[in-house]
């Protein structure tokens, strides 16, 4: 059994960095280029295009439902048997196909009479749709075979940069940089397409068994487009209830938050795969562990993240995106707040909802957040732009932990693991105000952010390890053994 277990983790560990790398791939490349991007466009052009986008990806998310979660589910639990592991994704990947097609068509008739923004990047942004409609990293996400998509992102996203770099030179070339996104993604994805007959061989889609998917589908959608509300009408509510410049301002903040965020959803898409193997075996004690080391971990991970973001967020904005985006640091420090409720209900969701089928909660939770964000952004989107976008996404991101809080707290005792770690927030406010005080002393410079991002880092790492050390933390300690083991080892 422990033979089994220390695999489980070397293989979780493996995929839990492999997947970082995708999550991270996908946000920090892009991320490489903000800086040029936001002063050759501007923030009007930026705005353009996250205007534009997030029209075109609501259609996307039509196209692909609830495919991700459900698929990535399905060819978790069947994994172990080739036939049925094939048809598991032929009786799956043939909705996505049909509704990823009616979504295409219903967006070029949506552009054609209603759009009355940038048609020529609203037309570039349909490449988008084909790169959903052929997307099936669902499919190996479920086999835990994430070192794949890490290969194909790092030759794609690195290519995108390049192009990047040589073709955008001012804002006319807006086209340019959206053709170059979205055709990146299309190759990202069609790249997997080429190693799908390793693992499985054609099936002729039964209609009993798409009919039996249809339902799980859709249900599973309801969360995705409700979590959709708040991330993404965001932007499109913005455009229409105040200026174009408000959307770049708040899209370039949301991209900074972003890069943490990426961490959580990697977490989560490995521990999906594993929790639901681990349910159907009925092993409730490895289980409940994955769950408590979960909520430590990623507490302390999440602390420093937010707290981190919030104390540099001032001299962040200016320093990163040009002095045109000053306004993004009250927005980059209010979204990274959502950070913390996002990485609990992260947990709560892909270690115990979702595995364990009980998907009435995660969509009633969603339902909620997307209901208080809506309102909240009519009321106060007109009236503080940005900030009131801010505002719903933060009430948002509560609402739906609290209510996935409120199902879960006998079965996951939500409440212990958050008051057993309660402590590394308060160290995270610590190292925040220390950090945020060297921004006021010093000048909006690199060698200011340098400044803090190093000593914050670092007084953040010794307040958590001495506090480990205090409590005589058995993770700490055993940590502290094999550096020992691996320095004998050497010196041998």
């Amino acid at each position: 059994m422990k033979v089994v277990n220390n695999v489980e983790k070397t293989n979780i560990k493996k995929n839990f960095a492999y997947n970082i790398a995708y999550q991270i791939l996908i946000i920090i490349l892009p991320l490489i280029t903000t800086p040029y991007v936001s002063r050759v466009l501007g923030v009007d052009g930026v705005g353009t295009y996250s205007y534009t986008y997030s029209i075109a990806y609501y259609f996307c998310l039509f196209g692909m439902l609830g495919i991700s979660n459900h698929g990535n589910r399905s060819v978790a639990l069947s994994k172990s048997d080739k036939n049925k592991l094939s048809e598991t994704f032929w009786n799956n990947y043939i909705i996505q196909l049909l509704a990823s097609f009616l979504s295409l068509i219903c967006y070029f008739l949506f552009i054609i009479f209603f759009f009355d923004g940038n048609k020529t990047i609203a037309y570039i942004d349909s490449i988008f749709l084909l790169s959903y409609m052929i997307d099936i990293s669902w499919f190996f996400f479920g086999l835990e075979q994430f070192k794949m998509t890490v290969t194909r992102n790092t030759i794609i996203k690195v290519s995108t940069i390049i192009f990047i770099f040589i073709f955008v030179k001012n804002p006319g070339d807006l086209w340019k940089y959206t053709l170059i996104l979205s055709l990146g993604t299309f190759l990202s994805q069609l790249y997997l397409w080429f190693h799908l007959r390793k693992y499985i061989t054609f099936k002729k889609p039964e209609i009993a068994k798409i009919k039996k998917n249809i339902k799980p589908i859709l249900l599973l959608f309801i969360p995705v487009i409700s979590y959709s509300i708040y991330k993404v009408m965001d932007k499109i509510m913005l455009g229409n209830l105040s200026e174009i410049s408000q959307v770049g301002l708040y899209e370039n903040a949301e991209k900074v938050v972003g890069i943490p965020l990426s961490i959580i959803t990697a977490f989560g898409t490995v521990m999906m795969p594993r929790i639901s193997t681990l349910v159907g075996e009925n092993n409730k004690d490895q289980i409940n562990q994955y769950t408590k080391l979960s909520f430590k971990y990623f507490t302390i991970i999440v602390s420093a993240m937010t707290f981190g973001l919030v104390g540099i967020s001032e001299v962040f904005s200016p320093v990163f995106f040009g002095k045109e985006f000053t306004k993004c640091a009250p927005l980059i420090a209010g979204l990274s707040f959502t950070l913390i409720f996002l990485t609990w209900a992260n947990i709560i969701r892909t270690q115990y909802l979702i595995p364990n089928k009980k998907d009435k909660p995660y969509i009633i939770s969603m339902i909620c957040g997307a209901i208080v964000n809506f309102i909240a952004n009519c009321i106060f989107i007109p009236i503080l732009k940005a900030p009131g976008a801010l505002v719903g996404t933060i009430l948002a991101e509560f609402i739906v932990f609290f209510v996935q809080f409120l199902y879960v707290r006998k079965e996951m005792v939500v409440f212990k693991h958050i008051k057993n770690n309660f402590i590394y927030l308060f160290f995270g406010l610590i190292m925040c105000i220390v950090v945020y005080y060297e921004g006021m002393v010093l000048s909006n410079s690199l060698k200011t952010l340098i400044i803090q991002i190093v000593s914050g880092g670092l007084l953040y790492i010794v307040l958590v390890l001495f506090y480990m050390y205090i409590k005589k933390d058995q993770d700490l300690f055993n940590i502290l053994k094999s550096i020992k083991k691996s320095r004998r080892s050497t010196n041998e």
